[in-house]
């Protein structure tokens, strides 16, 4: 019987093989080879030049390394300070709320990834609808009004408290006072804030569902229990519900952080040449002028392995609450 149940899974094991276990076996080959140079290994009509330079020359895209992992930070915590107060407060609110809540929630999700992000770069582009807004309520006349009243004060300290302190220390140091007073729009677009907007946007349903899944099955008996003792409402969160709740906050940093260090689309589209991450470096191996799959493959491996090690930090902290109330 149990022969026959496996026979069942034989083309889900084909297919995983195929599609999944293959291509991670030519990532890792590639990444530990080279066209030229390097150990060479011989496999019949095969041969393969193995070598760690593609590793070594990763220390040239530091700044694209430390940019991709600043933006995905920076974007998870936005969506936990945003995700965690909302999935909470649903939590506590009735089943038809709850439905409503979720379903508005979702409801991006049926859209395509790419048209909701085109949508951001309507939004945000220069002469885009939130520009035209600012415009017509009188907000970018406020920006330049108050940039040269800046002007002003810049250049009547410069001329003062400035100057003196410049005779007395030797120094040439200045205020700015060149502030743009005849803007007619802000500008958004390809920007790093623009591509953390645009990760927060998609990303946020990721932070929210497993968080409210987790507190709306918290047994209520634990929060009385806890008041009953003459625990505060903000010990009651700090001592009960946020330990308990740390499973779903774990599960949504993963789910949030991994695609938003990865993501290409997102930067490309909201930060166009400015703002390169890692998924755009990886792109441009592959696709681009400067074609190099084996270092392509090795940064592509690197970021399987920080895949592999947040999965490994959930699967570890987030194994039920008992260890969550430990923590």
């Amino acid at each position: 019987m149990r022969n026959r149940r496996g026979f069942f899974a034989l083309p889900y094991v084909v297919w995983m093989a195929l599609f999944v276990v293959a291509p991670i076996i030519l990532v890792v080959v590639y990444a530990f080879s080279a066209a030229e140079g390097g150990f060479v290994i011989q496999f019949g009509s095969l041969t393969l030049h193995l070598t760690l330079d593609n590793f070594a020359k990763m220390g040239d895209y530091l700044i694209v390394f430390t940019r991709s992992f600043e933006l995905a930070i920076i974007a998870t915590l936005l969506c936990l300070l945003i995700g965690y107060p909302l999935a909470y407060v649903l939590a506590r609110e009735t089943a038809g709320v709850q439905r409503v809540a979720m379903m508005l929630i979702m409801l991006p999700m049926w859209m395509n990834f790419l048209l909701r992000t085109y949508s951001w770069m309507s939004i945000l582009e220069d002469t885009g609808l939130l520009n035209q807004l600012f415009s017509a309520v009188g907000i970018i006349d406020l920006g330049n009004w108050i940039n040269s009243g800046l002007n002003s004060l810049c250049a009547a300290l410069n001329s003062g408290p400035v100057a003196l302190l410049n005779d007395l220390l030797g120094t040439q140091w200045a205020l700015d006072t060149a502030r743009a007073t005849d803007m007619e729009f802000f500008h958004m677009i390809n920007t790093s804030g623009a591509v953390v907007l645009g990760m927060v946007y998609n990303y946020l349903p990721f932070m929210v569902l497993p968080i409210y899944s987790v507190i709306v099955k918290l047994d209520d008996s634990l929060i009385e229990a806890a008041r009953d003792l003459g625990a505060g409402t903000s010990r009651v969160f700090r001592k009960v519900i946020f330990p308990l709740s740390l499973p779903g906050v774990l599960s949504g940093i993963t789910m949030v952080f991994v695609p938003s260090v990865s993501t290409f689309a997102i930067s490309k589209l909201l930060g166009g040449s400015n703002e390169l991450l890692l998924g755009d470096l990886i792109e441009m191996q592959f696709t681009g002028m400067a074609y190099n799959p084996y270092l392509g493959s090795a940064i592509a491996l690197v970021m399987m392995v920080i895949v592999v090690v947040c999965m490994a930090i959930m699967n570890r902290f987030g194994e039920g609450e008992e260890q969550a109330v430990m923590l």
